[in-house]
This record gives structure tokens, C-alpha cells and sequence, in this order.
């Protein structure tokens, strides 16, 4: 199978500054992790283009822009404490939610049978009011709105160390898109307790499986297999959009679950199954310890490219098995 590998140059443009983990060595990493993988063969290298501001506008209110462009065009400065830019941010940024856009296009045409997004700023926090959590534009928010408003049930699913409230936070009454995460709680944001399950005509849409610190693999998959997956074949899902953040490995310096990449592999090859080949997108979201997201990102994309590689053995044994359990009575 083939994959859309999309990526820029320009993504290494926004400079965040020398001690920031949402650093430029994140995308080589990932970049040199696909090549040691041997995965060259399977990559339709594709150029993405710019998000427009209408198509921005369709997951974010204009402050959210007007905030991007005013920090951006005077040569950088910080949106929140922790989500820095530079002179060349703004273009990096649109290019991140046009990348989505992109594979949509190229997909819809035949191109390939999934996409992998290799973007940077990450997008999962950004919410329809706030830049915030490295993340200016949500990229895969973008990318799901835009098929659901041509009529596609669209599954997103996040298993991000840390969880996607932005996301939640622009389908929480959203009927046709369902989103799914995997992430340590209680943690950054604060959001994703195992009871917000959306609103309106979104309720039962959303789904959270907030893990135990040194939470290992067998748990996740139990959760999906659980709790999840029963959602998700009632859903009927058309697309898939996989906000693939891998700060969720054992030695990410900034949380404290217990994956390995053999786990990224197990996960992704799941999840993956609830779609058609040609309808899987994915989205390079955290994972800051270089090496694990070297292994990690190669491991997910290998299994987009329906093969394997797993540097590293999948984990079991960690806690958390009661959030699979709890989840699940809350099925309909």
C-alpha cells in the first residue's frame, strides 16, 4: 500500500527557540526514523498548500487568526506561555492545516491508500477561541470539518499523550464526527475526563479514556477493543483523521505513560481498520524524546503502508485496566 508522505522545508522555519521541546529536530527526527524503517518505497512525496483564512474560519473564530498573523508579522513572540513563534510561524502553520487539505485532495483522486502528515506545529489544543499547548491552528480539526460539511462521518482519533481539547472542543456538539482519546489524566490541559462525552446532538460522540500514569499498551487496546470499538462500528465512520502525537513512549521527558513503539504499531494497525484504504489520514501531533518519535512515527507509518516495523516490542502489565471497564458501561 502506498501513503501520501506530506511535508515542507518550511515547517523547520518556525523556530520556536533553542529550549523549547516543540523544536525543528522533531520533523528530521521523524523524517530520519521513516528512512531507517526502509519505508522510501511506500511514500508518494506530495507538497502541501496553504489553508486559506475561510477554511480556517470553518474551526476558528477571527481572533484566533488575527492573534497568528499580528504576533507572527512582528518577528515573533508568544501567543501563551508555552506556544512560541517566529517571523515564519504563521506560513508554517497554514501550511500544517492546508497539509490535511491536501490529502483529502490527492486521496479523493486515488493517489494512495492513506496519508501521513509530517507537520509541524502540532494543532490538537488549539480550540475555536484559543491558540494554546504549542499549537496555533488545529490542523485535524481542519481536515475533518471539511469532510464532514460534504456530507462524511468522519472518526478522529487522538492518542496523544496529552488530550486534544481543542478538538473535543469543535465537535462537542457535532453529530457527524466522533472523537476518540487516549491520554494521561489527571495532566495538561485539565481536559478529557472519562464523562465528558459531548452535547446536544453530539452526546455519545465523544470519548475519553483518560489513563494512569505508566499505562502500557494492553490497556489501550483493551479500551478500544472495549469501549471503543462498539461506538465506532454504531458510528459508521466514512474518513479517519489520526491525530498521531507519540509523547505517550516511555521515555518522552514530558509525561509518564508507558508505550513503546511496538505499541504505536499495535494501535495504529487497529484503528485503521474501522476505514477503507484510501480514506486514512493522518497527522504528526507530539512526542519530544527523539529517538522514541524516530521509532514511534516509523512504526506508524509502516502500518499505514500495511507493513510492519516495530524497533521496540509492544507493553503490557501497566495499570489501567478499570478505564476500559468504566468506559464501556457508559455504551449506550
Amino acid at each position: 500500500m502506498s501513503v501520501l508522505w506530506i511535508t515542507d522545508d518550511r515547517f523547520l522555519d518556525h523556530d520556536t527557540g533553542r529550549s523549547h521541546p516543540e523544536r525543528p529536530s522533531r520533523l528530521r527526527a521523524v523524517i530520519d526514523g521513516v528512512w531507517q524503517a526502509e519505508l522510501a518505497d511506500a511514500l508518494v512525496p506530495t507538497e502541501p498548500r496553504m489553508a486559506t483564512d475561510s477554511e480556517l474560519l470553518s474551526v476558528h473564530h477571527p481572533s484566533v487568526l488575527d492573534s497568528v498573523h499580528r504576533v507572527a508579522n512582528a518577528g515573533g513572540g508568544r501567543l501563551d506561555p508555552d506556544t512560541v513563534l517566529s517571523a515564519e510561524s504563521e506560513a508554517a502553520g497554514r501550511l500544517a492545516a492546508g497539509a490535511g487539505l491536501t490529502a483529502v485532495e490527492a486521496l479523493d483522486n486515488g493517489l494512495a491508500d492513506a496519508a501521513f502528515c509530517a507537520v509541524r506545529p502540532p494543532g490538537h489544543h488549539a480550540t475555536p477561541v484559543r491558540s494554546m499547548g504549542f499549537c496555533m491552528f488545529n490542523s485535524a480539526a481542519v481536515c475533518a470539518q471539511s469532510l464532514a460539511d460534504r456530507g462524511e462521518r468522519v472518526l478522529v482519533v487522538d492518542y496523544d499523550a496529552h488530550h486534544g481539547n481543542g478538538t473535543q472542543d469543535i465537535f462537542w456538539e457535532d453529530s457527524r464526527v466522533m472523537y476518540v482519546s487516549w491520554h494521561q489524566y489527571p495532566f495538561y490541559p485539565g481536559t478529557g475526563g472519562l464523562l465528558e462525552r459531548g452535547a446536544g446532538a453530539g452526546v455519545g460522540t465523544t470519548i475519553n479514556l483518560p489513563m494512569p500514569m505508566g499505562a502500557t499498551g494492553d490497556v489501550y487496546l483493551r479500551g478500544w477493543e472495549e469501549a471503543v470499538l462498539p461506538a465506532v462500528e454504531a458510528f459508521v465512520p466514512d474518513w479517519l483523521v489520526l491525530s498521531a502525537g507519540f509523547d505517550a513512549h516511555r521515555a518522552d521527558p514530558l509525561t509518564n505513560l508507558g508505550l513503546a513503539a511496538g505499541d504505536f504499531a499495535d494501535l495504529t494497525d487497529a484503528v485503521i481498520q474501522t476505514v477503507p484504504p484510501g480514506r486514512r489520514i493522518a497527522f504528526l501531533e507530539g512526542g519530544y524524546d527523539l529517538d522514541a518519535l524516530a521509532d514511534c512515527a516509523a512504526a506508524a507509518v509502516a502500518s499505514l503502508a500495511g507493513t510492519a516495523w516495530r524497533p521496540e516490542p509492544a507493553t503490557g502489565g501497566g495499570p489501567g485496566a478499570e478505564v476500559a471497564a468504566a468506559a464501556a458501561a457508559l455504551l449506550p
